[in-house]
């Protein structure tokens, strides 16, 4: 399901008001957005294909679920529901990081976000809903990079922008995961 409003914040993730969707991206607001990364445990990345009736980056290869919270809820809580509702996939995530980014598309809408990352390892099967998802795969990691560094116009900007730094945490992340 389509989150019809979005959160406006400042550079700080200070809330400052909601706005329609569709009208944040054309006039290119910053607003609160969230990214999921599942990895299983052969340390390989789950990356979906954006379905191709999204608005934009339509049948781009991406990370495992991504969009944005609703008014009043916790992002953590929004990434389990989307990692939920769009892979149909439940496990333990785990915040890494928050970063902006902003990219302009051709179609003349603008992803202005303060992106909050989390990391999770399953080895679940995902259940993709074909109305967000084409298609799923697992990549090991350097066969992801030399994908990107070949083709990188079939990722979305997103994925791209913040890739190395959920590498790094990863990393951290999966040895305390194995030690609790």
């Amino acid at each position: 399901m389509m989150e019809e409003q979005v959160i406006l914040v400042d550079k700080n993730d200070n809330y400052i008001g909601k706005v329609g969707k569709l009208e944040a991206h054309q006039k290119g607001l910053l607003h609160r957005a969230l990214s999921v990364f599942i990895f299983n445990y052969k340390g390989e990345m789950l990356l979906q294909k954006r379905a191709l009736n999204k608005y934009h980056t339509a049948g781009l290869w991406s990370n495992t679920a991504c969009s944005h919270p609703r008014l009043n809820e916790l992002v953590k809580f929004a990434a389990e529901r989307r990692l939920r509702e769009e892979m149909g996939i439940k496990c333990d995530i785990f915040y890494a990081f928050n970063f902006i980014y902003n990219a302009s598309f051709n179609n003349g809408l603008v992803e202005n976000e303060l992106d909050h990352v989390f990391i999770g390892f399953s080895d679940k099967t995902p259940k993709p809903n074909p109305s967000e998802v084409i298609e799923y795969r697992y990549i090991a990691v350097n066969d992801l990079l030399n994908e990107i560094k070949l083709r990188p116009h079939l990722f979305t900007p997103w994925f791209k922008i913040c890739l190395s730094r959920v590498l790094k945490t990863k990393s951290n992340l999966h040895n305390k995961v194995l030690i609790a």
